[in-house]
């Protein structure tokens, strides 16, 4: 039985059904018509774009899951009422880019700390399962569907203050139409970055869109002496609406901005690292994570930490709405070299009113790597940290056996520390989707025995990376570790369909 259909009415498909007398009709299997002209193909194939919001509290109201021998992490669940529900994503959307980021190739765990970086907003591009998967059976696993800017193609974040000559733009519009810019020559505007022609999206992180001319009037009176406006020159304009890309603000460049988030790396000297970390209600309202009691003279200060600086993230993986306790952890994990990234309270300040991530507006886009992601089993001595956390005793309970083989880039997926305190390893982190989160090692397992071998010595650092270099399978003996403090987050675990279980975004 055969039945014709439109997909969005941009191509004509066919359905087949296999019919069964005893089983009634299975599901229609999809599949190109011989008819379909191939100019066709990009509007067929074409995403769609997602901008989510995240309400005071509230996460983006989406799950997102990596199944086992798929790339491309997948939408498993969305949330009714939430900015995900009424923004379109859909159960089985496929998650082809985060703001200009394509990250068809990219790990899971990468996928999920471009999300959680990107802040109160972010853009995802995704494209159904069932086209996802027509296009993957025709083009192979090279498909490259996700589509970009082109190089410095991207809407401006300007920062204005004025001058003798006011702001250096002026407004003209027509009735249910965009808010265009006139540059005056030379003026504020035109220092600051703002392009001729620019349209004007956004007013201190509000959208302008459905303003009146007198309520932008208004807005930019309020704004006193200098305003954040949002932009996009006619070349970005241009290139979103052939994409059919939102000018969204994630995907903006910074120009001129009073302010950006600090970069700090730290090595530990002998008297530690020479900071206090403590959780407290931020701007919002929220827990975060500040520094406290730099004390003068040690490598905090030297990197150029401020007492009250925010925290928002450690070896470039954001901790927003992490918990004190494994802040900590993650910061324990990178051992005694240390790299930090936080905002003093003007730059929280600013961050929060614009409604973006300062971690977007690094001077290095390209967050370091993350300790977790490549190594095979790097250790880390977590004597005299300097933050508000002492770790309990490890009590071991039950143990079980892994085996692990090394992933493409040579390493296993996970890391592990030791207390100075105590004669075990245990593991500190786990890459999601990695080796050893496939073989089952949680944060927290306590190592036994590898290849056969105890640990619990004077002299395991130097026998465990004899062991690692030997040829796989890496052979863990583990048991489970009781202990405050080091229960991870992004920890997967596995459903009981054999995929990785979803997490909350």
């Amino acid at each position: 039985m055969e039945a014709a259909a439109d997909l969005q009415d941009t191509a004509s498909l066919t359905l087949k059904f296999e019919f069964n007398p005893k089983q009634g009709i299975d599901n229609p299997v999809l599949s190109l018509a011989e008819d379909l002209d191939p100019s066709d193909l990009w509007s067929l194939e074409r995403p769609r774009f997602c901008l989510l919001s995240k309400e005071e509290g509230r996460s983006f109201g989406f799950h997102l899951r990596q199944d086992l021998g798929k790339a491309v992490p997948v939408v498993c669940r969305v949330e009714p009422g939430t900015s995900a529900q009424r923004q379109g994503l859909r159960e089985g959307d496929r998650i082809l880019g985060v703001n200009d980021h394509v990250v068809e190739c990219e790990d899971y765990a990468v996928v999920v700390r471009r999300i959680r970086a990107s802040g109160p907003r972010v853009l995802l591009t995704v494209l159904a399962q069932h086209v996802y998967d027509m296009v993957q059976d025709r083009q192979g696993n090279s498909a490259h569907l996700s589509p970009t800017l082109g190089p410095g193609v991207r809407p401006r974040l300007c920062h204005v203050v004025k001058d003798e000559g006011g702001f250096g733009f002026s407004v003209t519009y027509s009735y249910q139409a965009p808010f265009w810019l006139v540059l005056s020559t030379g003026g504020a505007a035109e220092r600051a970055g703002v392009p001729p022609g620019a349209r004007l999206l956004e007013v201190n992180g509000v959208s302008v869109e459905k303003f009146t001319y007198n309520q932008l009037s208004r807005k930019l009176w309020q704004s006193g002496e200098q305003v954040t406006l949002l932009v996009a020159g006619p070349e970005v304009e241009e290139q979103c609406r052939q994409l059919g890309m939102p000018l969204a603000a994630p995907l903006a460049e910074g120009w001129a901005l009073p302010t950006k988030p600090r970069s700090l790396h730290l090595q530990k000297g002998p008297r530690g690292f020479g900071f206090l970390l403590r959780e407290e209600k931020g701007l919002d309202g929220q827990p975060g994570q500040f520094l406290w009691e730099v004390d003068p003279g040690l490598p905090a200060e030297k990197a150029g930490m401020q007492a009250g600086d925010r925290l928002v993230a450690v070896a470039g993986e954001s901790v927003e709405g992490l918990g004190h306790e494994e802040t900590v952890s993650r910061i324990r994990a990178q051992g005694s070299s240390v790299s930090l990234t936080v905002v003093d309270r003007k730059a929280d300040r600013f961050f929060s009113m614009v409604r973006l991530s300062p971690l977007l507006f690094l001077e290095s886009t390209e967050a370091p790597a993350s300790p977790q992601e490549n190594c095979s089993a790097s250790l880390v001595e977590t004597k005299d940290l300097p933050v508000e956390d002492t770790a309990m005793p490890l009590v071991p309970c039950g143990s079980r056996q892994c085996f692990l083989y090394p992933g493409p880039g040579g390493g296993y997926g996970f890391r592990l520390t030791c207390v100075a305190s105590e004669p075990r390893l245990f593991v500190s982190q786990v890459t999601l989707g990695g080796s050893a989160a496939r073989a089952g090692l949680q944060t927290g397992d306590v190592i036994l025995e590898v290849n056969g071998y105890p640990m619990g010595g004077e002299n395991d650092l130097e026998k465990l990376q004899q062991l690692v270099e030997a040829e796989p399978p890496l052979c863990l003996k583990l048991a489970a570790r009781s202990c405050r403090g080091f229960e991870a987050c992004d920890r997967p675990g596995f459903g009981e369909d054999g995929a990785l279980a979803s997490e909350l975004l």
